[in-house]
Parts: C-alpha cells; structure tokens; sequence
C-alpha cells in the first residue's frame, strides 16, 4: 500500500515539472529584428515610427525582444542568425547579397512578418520587379497593379478560421485607414498560398477618390496570407492617413490603434516566434 501511495505520488511530482516545463519553454523569449528603409511616402514612415514604438511595448507584454535598423548591410548570414523573426515594415532588400542572404534564412527555417509597402514591385519605377523568388513565389503575388485612394478603413473577412494567425477574431472586422493594393496574380489559384484574410463585399465601394479608378466596387482582394512553404506572414496593412490636402502632412491615423488589428498581429508573431 505505502508502495502504491509513494508511485501515485512519484507521478503527481512528475506531471506537474512536465506541465511547468512545458509552459516554460512555450514562454521562451524570441529575437525579432525589423528592417526599415524610412525613405519613400510619408504614410508608410509615419507606419514605420508607429511600428517602432507599438512593438517594444508588446515585446515586454508578449516575452520576446525587439530590435529594428535602417541598416540593410545587415541583411548577412552571421546578423540573421541571431534572430528567429525577422519583419519588413516598408521597404525590400535591393543588395543580390542581401536578396541571396534573405532567401537562405528563410529556407532555412527562418521566420518573416512583411507589412504594405514590402510587397511592393512595379517596372518601372523606383522598385522594379525584379527579385522573381520574392514576389512570385514566396509572396506569389507578382507586381502591384493599383490602389485605393483616400486611405479609408475596410471591412476584412477571416478567410482561415482555423489557423493560428486568425484564432481569436471576430469573423469580419472593421481596420483604422489604409491604402489597399491590388496584385498581378491571383493567390486563389496558388496552391501554396493559405489566404487568411481578404476585403469583405460590405467594404465596397472603397476608397474615395477623386479619381473613379481609385474606388473600388467589387473585386476580390487578399488582405493578409501565408505561403506554406515558408514560415511566413503577409499584411497589406501600414499605410496610415496624412493630411497631404490640407498640406500640413499631419498623421490623421495610426494602424495599431484597433484592438482586432492588434491581436492579428501579435497572433502572426506569437506563431512566427514560437511556432505557437
């Protein structure tokens, strides 16, 4: 009987240093670092300072450090590997070294959160297309073909209920202003693509104008998907609102300062970070 009791009590002690250990280790603190350029649109460097200073403050809340830097020479083999998530608030890598660098990371195993501007690619113009592994197939969506205009909120339906990315969210949300793109490729019909977000059809029309090209009224757009192949989340989120009418260039809106947004992207991190 005393046997019995001492092996019952064995496994008391046992299952719960497994349970402690477990959420020890599901609490283990992740490096990111965030990679900016700061230098085209004011909408996207007001996103890029906002950014900047939301993610500090989530990385005491959430268990993980934050770095950034403007430093792109840092986009080397020896940098990347002290890092498990890696963001791009607005720009690109345009170095091949920095591009080839990027690649093996991820292919790797290394994770990546991309924000707007990062996806950005049109030839011509001062991002050209022409890094084909990142916009065609690890983004898979191609160039950018146009725009909204004002940056106005949008409706956003849940598109992948199940994945970690979304867990939690309602399953439509109203976002803070942005300018959405539209994309060359239709992700629907990449078989790698997991579409996790798109603009719902109460959204329309979107966008105000004055030009009736930037408005639209139907149409299916992704907001937010990963490529399963890659560790990997994208955001067509992080352009906010400026007073370029009025000529003052104030921020008339922040893209973190809405509580759904938030948990979308503390969830994308969370997942890119722990695996969790």
């Amino acid at each position: 009987m005393i046997n019995r009791m001492m092996l019952f009590a064995a496994l008391i002690v046992m299952a719960v240093f497994t349970a402690v250990n477990v959420n020890a280790q599901s609490k283990k603190k992740f490096k990111v670092i965030a990679f900016y350029t700061g230098r085209n649109d004011l909408a996207h460097i007001s996103f890029m300072h906002e950014a900047n200073r939301w993610f500090p403050e989530m990385a005491k809340k959430y268990n993980f450090t934050y770095d950034s830097t403007n430093n792109w020479a840092n986009m080397n083999p020896e940098f990347l590997a002290k890092y498990q998530v890696v963001i791009f608030l607005d720009t690109r890598a345009d170095n091949p070294e920095q591009r080839a660098a990027f690649e093996q990371y991820m292919k790797k195993g290394g994770a990546w959160m991309g924000f707007h501007f990062s996806a950005f690619a049109l030839t011509p113009s001062d991002f050209p297309q022409n890094w084909d592994w990142y916009h065609n197939e690890f983004l898979g969506s191609g160039q950018y073909v146009s725009n909204t205009w004002h940056p106005t909120p949008a409706i956003l339906r849940v598109e992948d209920p199940k994945h970690p990315v979304t867990k939690g969210l309602p399953k439509t949300f109203k976002t803070n202003p942005n300018e959405w793109y539209r994309w060359e490729h239709d992700l629907r019909k990449n078989p790698d693509i997991d579409i996790l977000l798109s603009v719902d059809s109460t959204s329309f029309p979107l966008g105000t104008g004055p030009k009736q090209y930037e408005i639209w009224h139907s149409g299916y757009y992704p907001v937010a998907w990963t490529n399963k192949k890659y560790k990997m989340v994208y955001f067509n989120i992080g352009h906010n609102a400026m007073d370029y009418d009025g000529g003052t260039n104030k921020e008339l809106s922040q893209t973190f300062a809405n509580d759904d947004v938030d948990k979308l992207i503390i969830n994308s991190l969370l997942w890119l970070g722990r695996g969790k």
